[in-house]
């Protein structure tokens, strides 16, 4: 932290604590009691109101706020929560730079909207499990900023023609999206040569590598939407009392859902079949697949082997 930071840095937290010495200050910023000294004496003739009172430290005049800047309780907390939740999903960088900011930003803000934005907050919490690949969010994100391909083994979610889920794939990274509370990373795949979305919870072996890429001429991230390449039919017949159950679980993949006299209809449209295997198993036997015939047989299959497992 330079000299200029340092002050500025001093006047965020006479505004945040209202009265500290010489001593607290010089122990915050890991400097001397001299230093502490010198960076007053440079505020105060660079016109900042600060009022040093012997024996109990220094402060800013009342009234006196940097910068010249107010929230609301409710816009506090949009702040405020959405640092909190920075901190929880980005890698270390932007952790500290959450945290950084979050300091600021109660710093400037007047005790009665402190307090007020701090009662809000204890009202809502962000749960974060965390999950497996977001340690390597940060050199995926570095690789995207700096225009550098990636190599990476990837685990598919299905296995390829030759029976296997795990393959060495180089990508051009174009960005991350957070999905469903999933990392998603948006590249160009040299194996497929096309774009291809890979979650950063099956990648393996992540290596940036000095291979650049130029981003194709007018892609944005904010604009750009995967063409929609789900084009098997899925039909199933619940238990009624299920209806809820799967618009939560599966919400993503249905169509339409018909009442019939003492079941629902419920239409699905999927790339291939098994991405529903495991809702389907999930909702037990409330739940028949009826079409198509092959997924039908192939549920069949899973029931019997889970049948003589017990």
């Amino acid at each position: 932290m330079n000299k200029t930071e340092r002050q500025f840095a001093i006047m965020l937290e006479l505004q945040r604590s209202k009265v500290l010495r010489a001593e607290d200050l010089a122990a915050h910023f890991e400097t001397s009691v001299r230093t502490i000294y010198r960076d007053m004496q440079a505020l105060s003739e660079a016109g900042v109101p600060i009022l040093g009172s012997p024996g109990h430290g220094y402060s800013l005049m009342e009234g006196y706020f940097l910068p010249p800047v107010g929230f609301t309780a409710e816009e506090a907390v949009a702040l405020l929560m959405g640092t909190d939740m920075i901190e929880q999903r980005l890698d270390g960088d932007y952790k500290a730079a959450a945290k950084s900011a979050r300091h600021k930003i109660e710093a400037i803000l007047p005790e009665p909207i402190r307090e007020a934005s701090a009662d809000v907050r204890e009202t809502m919490r962000f749960l974060h499990p965390g999950e497996r690949g977001e340690d390597d969010l940060g050199q995926v994100r570095r690789a995207i900023l700096e225009r550098r391909k990636l190599r990476m083994m990837y685990l598919n979610k299905f296995p390829d023609s030759d029976g296997k889920r795990l393959n060495e794939r180089i990508v051009a990274p174009y960005g991350l999206v957070l999905v469903q509370g999933k990392w998603i990373m948006i590249a160009r795949c040299d194996l497929r040569q096309e774009i291809r979305h890979f979650r950063l919870s099956r990648m393996r072996d992540v290596t940036v590598l000095e291979e650049r890429f130029i981003l194709p001429q007018g892609f944005k991230l904010s604009q750009y939407r995967p063409s929609d390449d789900r084009n098997v039919q899925v039909l199933i017949q619940v238990n009624p009392e299920m209806a809820d159950k799967i618009a939560e679980t599966a919400s993503f993949y249905m169509e339409a859902a018909e009442q019939r006299e003492h079941s629902l209809l419920v239409h699905f449209r999927v790339r291939q079949p098994e991405e529903l295997l495991p809702h389907i198993l999930s909702w037990g036997g409330d739940v028949e697949v009826l079409e198509p015939d092959s997924f039908r047989d192939r549920i069949r299959e899973e029931a019997e082997k889970m049948l003589k497992r017990y």
